[in-house]
């Protein structure tokens, strides 16, 4: 064990800004919103530790599928504070919220469901020394049964957790510090701005800027091209959808641009009646020979079945005996995949859902990581492939993004550059005049419309 400048034992080294962080932690309401990899985690349960009596009783909000990671990292960096997991059925999670403990875990969606449970249970009817919100964009939509759960808790000290603070809109940073300091944005007027407020109540740390001997991450476009059976069923799904589209005229609806969007997706992945992929042969080739030097790969993908997403892409790198991870996953069958992954040689890929597989993990045994398709923000992809470069991580990584030219791939392309800039200037320093989210024009833009 070693003490640091706090007076306590630690089981490995705090980093300067770590230390820096759980300083400001112990102070009050705070958005830490480091990039990912830098050990936000850590960060709360050693504030909490050091607050001592003054942080309990605590209450840990996250992802359901974190929750056994929070309590792993609570046994590692504060044995000392007695955890109570909210999980399981109603009268099972009474009990654990009813039950005497230092910190509470629970998930946003049983936060949610036990806001209105009767006296004495629930988190409704109790004052919380602190409350922290891990993966705190999911209060982005103040409008939200989640976000409006998480306000009414009454507490001391309101912590949120998240390296991507802003993903489309302004209005998602707005949200999380309506839980963070509530009313403060309120009460500044516009001509103010947003910025003055971020600088008291945020704290923010690029990897770059404290890890300089990370290994560099490298991105790279990768044009996969179509076959002539690809881009003829791309082609003609384009061309009547946009055909149907433009006949809507004025009254066209987001949603049906989605589903268009969402077609023309999946064939860019692969055809539905033939298999047909470009992707999927370029994607083994390169599999074959990062596995032949001996390297790891991450391969990332919005869908999940075939012949589109992750069983796809499953069952054509099968010779590397790939493992998946999706949100159809429980969380010991998630415990384990992650372990075989970093802990055995056999398993050279693995396969996940970005919605399940980008946030939480790390997975640093890895040091190639795949984008097979587009999300819509730059942050989401950038949690993703943080997964492998961050802390830990003794390889360069190197990140491939699929980009097939003149499809909805190429036009999502230009949506997310321009996204990431905005939000960069924004959460890092300057406020633009205005930050739009993701309209009915990107969509239709997106569409070829």
């Amino acid at each position: 064990m070693l003490a640091d400048a706090f007076g306590l034992a630690w089981p490995h080294p705090l980093p300067p800004w770590q230390q820096e962080g759980i300083a400001r932690l112990t102070q009050g309401s705070l958005l830490l919103a480091d990039d990912m990899g830098l050990g936000k985690t850590v960060q709360a349960i050693a504030a909490l530790r050091v607050l001592g009596a003054e942080a309990r009783p605590a209450l840990i909000v996250a992802p359901a599928s974190l929750l056994l990671q929070w309590q792993a990292q609570l046994r590692v960096w504060a044995p000392e504070l007695n955890p109570s997991l909210v999980q399981g059925s109603t009268r099972e999670r009474e009990t654990a919220w009813w039950r005497r403990a230092d910190v509470h875990l629970a998930s946003y969606e049983s936060l949610r469901a036990d806001m209105d449970l009767p006296p004495p249970f629930g988190p409704a009817h109790r004052i919380w020394q602190v409350v922290v919100a891990d993966e705190a964009q999911r209060l982005k939509n103040s409008g939200t049964a989640t976000s409006m759960a998480i306000r009414r808790l009454r507490t001391h000290r309101a912590w949120a957790l998240t390296g991507t603070p802003l993903e489309n809109r302004l209005e998602d940073l707005v949200s999380i510090l309506e839980f963070v300091v509530p009313g403060a944005y309120e009460r500044r007027t516009l001509a103010l701005g947003l910025r003055p407020l971020l600088d008291r109540v945020q704290l923010r740390r690029r990897r770059a800027d404290v890890l300089p001997n990370l290994p560099p991450k490298t991105g790279f476009t990768i044009d996969p091209g179509m076959g002539p059976t690809q881009r003829a069923a791309y082609n003609a799904a384009e061309r009547q959808g946009v055909v149907w589209l433009r006949s809507q005229g004025a009254s066209v609806r987001v949603t049906q641009v989605l589903e268009l969007l969402l077609r023309l997706k999946q064939i860019c992945n692969a055809v539905p009646e033939s298999g047909a992929s470009a992707k999927l042969d370029d994607l083994e080739r390169r599999i074959e020979a990062a596995a032949e030097v001996g390297e790891k790969s991450l391969v990332f993908s919005q869908f999940v079945d075939a012949p589109f997403g992750v069983a796809a892409i499953a069952t054509r790198l099968r010779r590397f005996a790939p493992l998946t991870l999706t949100g159809a996953h429980d969380v010991a069958t998630r415990d384990a995949t992650l372990r075989r992954f970093a802990e055995s040689p056999a398993h050279k890929v693995l396969v996940l859902s970005l919605r399940a597989g980008g946030v939480g993990l790390n997975l640093t045994a890895a040091s190639l990581v795949f984008h097979f398709d587009r999300w819509w923000t730059a942050a989401v992809e950038a949690q993703a492939e943080d997964r492998a470069h961050r802390m830990g991580q003794q390889r360069p990584v190197q990140v491939f993004t699929y980009v097939t030219p003149h499809t909805v791939e190429s036009r999502i392309a230009e949506i997310i550059a321009r996204k990431r800039a905005l939000a960069d200037l924004f959460v890092d320093g300057i406020e633009p005049e205005g930050l739009e989210g993701l309209a009915l024009a990107d969509l239709l833009h997106a569409a070829g419309v």
